[in-house]
C-alpha cells in the first residue's frame, strides 16, 4: 500500500467541502490517509477515537457525500479516484471485495452506489443533527448501501478464510461453527453481520470467547477433579 495521498483542490477547496465543521474536515483528511489503495477504510471508529472526533461528524460526511459507508462498518472516500490514482502495476487492490462490488464510477470517476445496491435514507438518524452551517433534516435523501442478508458461513468457507488470515490463537472451524450455532448467530443480543470479523475476533487473545483446547487447559482440568476425589477440596 503507497504511504503518500494526494488531495485535489477541486474538492477540498469546493464550497460543499470547506462549509462543513473544521473537526468534519479534519476526520476526512484522516481517513483519507489511512486509507488502502482503492480509497476503503476498516476500522473509522478507531481513527475517530484517536482524533476525539464525534459521531456528528461522521454524520456530516456521510450526508455531505464525501464518505460512502457499509453495513459492514467499512467506509470508502466517494471522490478517491479524483484524489489519488495508481497503476495496476502499482496498485494493491482492497480487501473489500463484497464493499467495491457494490459501487460504480460516475462520469466524474467518483465512486457511487449502484442503483440496485441504493435505499434512500430519510435522514430519520440524523434529523436532530445541526453542526455549524450543516442542517441535516428530514427531505435530505441520501443513496446507501442496501444491508445484505447475513448467510452463515460453511466449514469450508471458514477454513479457507483462515489460511488468509494470521490470528494470536489457533482457531478450530468446527468449534466456531458450533458455538455460533448455537448462540443463533448471536453476538451478543444482536445478529451476526460479518462472521469474517467473527473469526478475527476469535483470533484475538483478549476476544476469544472460550479457552482453545490445549494440553495445558485439559491437565489443569484433571487436576482440580483429581483433587476433588482423594483430597476433598
Amino acid at each position: 500500500m503507497a504511504e503518500r495521498r494526494m488531495f485535489a483542490k477541486t474538492i477540498i477547496d469546493s464550497d460543499a467541502f470547506l462549509e462543513m465543521p473544521l473537526s468534519s474536515q479534519l476526520l476526512y483528511f484522516h481517513l483519507s490517509m489511512r486509507a488502502d489503495d482503492e480509497g476503503f477504510i476498516n476500522k473509522p471508529k478507531t481513527i475517530m477515537r484517536m482524533l476525539g472526533a464525534k459521531e456528528d461528524d461522521m454524520s456530516v460526511l456521510i450526508l455531505r457525500k464525501f464518505i460512502i459507508p457499509f453495513d459492514s462498518g467499512v467506509v470508502v472516500i466517494k471522490h478517491w479516484r479524483i484524489h489519488n490514482y495508481l497503476q495496476n502495476d502499482r496498485l494493491t487492490a482492497t480487501k473489500y471485495q463484497e464493499e467495491k462490488q457494490q459501487l460504480e464510477l460516475d462520469n466524474n470517476k467518483a465512486y457511487r452506489v449502484k442503483k440496485d445496491q441504493c435505499i434512500q435514507n430519510t435522514g430519520e438518524v440524523y434529523t436532530q443533527v445541526r453542526l455549524g452551517k450543516v442542517s441535516i433534516g428530514k427531505d435530505n435523501k441520501e443513496c446507501i448501501p442496501k444491508r445484505t442478508q447475513f448467510i452463515k458461513p460453511t466449514k469450508e468457507e471458514i477454513e479457507k478464510y483462515l489460511i488468509t488470515i494470521t490470528t494470536d490463537i489457533p482457531i478450530n472451524a468446527d468449534r466456531f461453527l458450533d458455538y455460533y450455532e448455537a448462540k443463533g448467530w448471536l453476538i451478543g443480543k444482536n445478529k451476526m453481520k460479518d462472521w469474517k470479523a467473527a473469526v478475527r475476533n476469535w483470533g484475538r487473545k483478549k476476544d476469544t470467547p472460550i479457552k482453545p483446547n490445549n494440553d495445558s487447559f485439559d491437565q489443569a482440568k484433571r487436576k482440580r477433579e483429581l483433587d476433588e476425589i482423594f483430597n476433598g477440596k
